[in-house]
């Protein structure tokens, strides 16, 4: 798309948009919006990575996740110890986490031990979710100063 004809949000009129007391027409930048679109996720893509990312968002699931990162696999006891919390807070999580394809067990015996499932996103493990932990802790700067 060229900037002759610009992507509209909606309806065929552009959008005024007041701020600070310059009014302004949207899109300000067409080829961006228009490279911003093709490269996003669908709505139904959308709504399954937020499902995933929810699931990730509770802190026994995501310490369960980054436990089996590290010793590849464990049984509910040990992950128990491992984590500091109760069997029932373990089973709880991996039964979710199962269920989202996110962790596979394999019995010996009586002993059911945990892994991550197969094809588990490694750059998720080894630096997404590490260095969203890091931003959390830094302190929010105002761009606007």
């Amino acid at each position: 798309m060229t900037d002759e004809h610009p992507v509209r949000a909606r309806g065929d009129e552009p959008d005024q948009i007041a701020g600070g007391g310059d009014r302004h027409q949207h899109p300000v930048d067409p080829r961006r919006v228009a490279m911003a679109r093709e490269r996003l996720p669908s709505a139904e893509e959308g709504d399954r990575l937020t499902s995933v990312l929810s699931l990730m968002a509770d802190p026994t699931r995501a310490r369960l996740l980054y436990a089996l990162d590290v010793v590849e696999e464990l049984c509910v006891g040990d992950l128990a110890i491992a984590l500091s919390v109760s069997e029932d807070a373990v089973s709880y999580g991996l039964r979710v986490l199962r269920t989202a394809g996110l962790v596979t067990r394999r019995k010996e015996g009586r002993i059911v031990y945990y892994r991550l499932a197969e094809g588990f996103p490694e750059p998720l493990r080894q630096h997404c979710l590490r260095q969203l932990i890091e931003m959390s802790r830094a302190p929010i700067e105002d761009d606007d100063s």
